[in-house]
């Protein structure tokens, strides 16, 4: 019998490795995962439609927790099956405190019910987004529509995220601000951005803000509740800030080679690194019983 359930994966850092690839050592151990009876969770930061290659590479049929927790989908119909929106006075405010920064804000929204995917906020200043966005939204072909101000917002009631994209420098003192005027109002995470091969100069932050208590562990345990499955029964595997939640509440968390400290500190095994097939090594030693 199988030690797990149910087995949630993150992508950048962990799954996908430094090629953008899902290696074929890692799309076949999910696959064993899946053949041994685990149901298998993609958890990751980005957007549906920004997961969208490594879901087919792995043939997801299970649901994908995206946009760091605030979205369960569908990946097949690519249906919102349950989504933990943002008050509209809390992103105001957030969007006010990344104007003052001089940086525009990336509203992230349920494309599953407005048909586009982020909203741009520029204020009347037309503060640009980040050459890592652009370069981001490029990449994968995502749609933005741009407006001033937040009013201007006809679907305020489909927020669950909103963040900006930043040098160290500016988003460390912008992330300062929103604990000092939000406080537990926002769920908030500060990490570095990923950035093309040919980047140099400062490390590029991004800042995202989530509803208060609203993270990727939370989005399991909706699916958890919605199953009938029991917490202790769950693996997670990750590498960065925004797993750290699941790592820690998982009955087995396990942590990329690759991961940053605050991430192994709550794992019970540390597997290779994204290099090295660590997903892959962290299912077969799951499937053999020594987890």
């Amino acid at each position: 019998m199988n030690a797990v359930d149910v087995l949630a994966i993150d992508l950048d850092g962990t799954l996908i490795g430094p090629d953008e690839r899902v290696s074929d050592a890692n799309i076949a151990a999910v696959q064993r995962a899946r053949d041994a009876g685990i149901t298998v969770l993609v958890c990751t930061g980005r957007g549906l439609r920004e997961a969208s290659k490594a879901i087919n590479a792995i043939g997801q049929q299970d649901p994908v927790i995206v946009a760091g927790g605030s979205i369960i989908a569908d990946p097949s119909s690519k249906k919102t099956l349950h989504r933990f929106t943002m008050d509209a006075e809390v992103v105001h405010e957030a969007i006010e405190i990344f104007h003052d920064a001089r940086s525009a804000a990336l509203v992230m929204k349920d494309p599953a019910e407005i048909g586009y995917d982020y909203l741009m906020v520029h204020s009347l200043d037309h503060h640009p987004l980040h050459k890592i966005t652009d370069w981001w939204v490029d990449e994968h072909q995502l749609d933005i529509r741009s407006v001033p101000e937040l009013h201007h917002d006809e679907h305020p009631e489909h927020t669950v995220r909103v963040g900006m994209c930043a040098e160290g420098s500016i988003s460390g003192p912008v992330s300062r601000t929103i604990k000092q005027r939000l406080g537990s109002k926002v769920w908030m995470y500060d990490f570095p951005a990923v950035m093309p091969n040919d980047h140099g100069g400062e490390v590029v932050h991004i800042l995202e803000l989530f509803a208060d208590n609203i993270n990727k562990w939370t989005a399991i345990s909706w699916y958890l509740e919605q199953s009938g499955i029991d917490p202790a029964r769950v693996a997670a595997i990750g590498d960065q800030v925004n797993d750290v939640p699941m790592i820690e509440a998982a009955g087995v968390g396990i942590a990329m080679g690759n991961a940053i400290d605050a991430v192994k500190e709550h794992a019970k095994y540390v597997t290779e690194s994204n290099h090295h097939d660590g997903v892959a090594r962290a299912i077969d030693r799951l499937l053999a019983g020594d987890l």
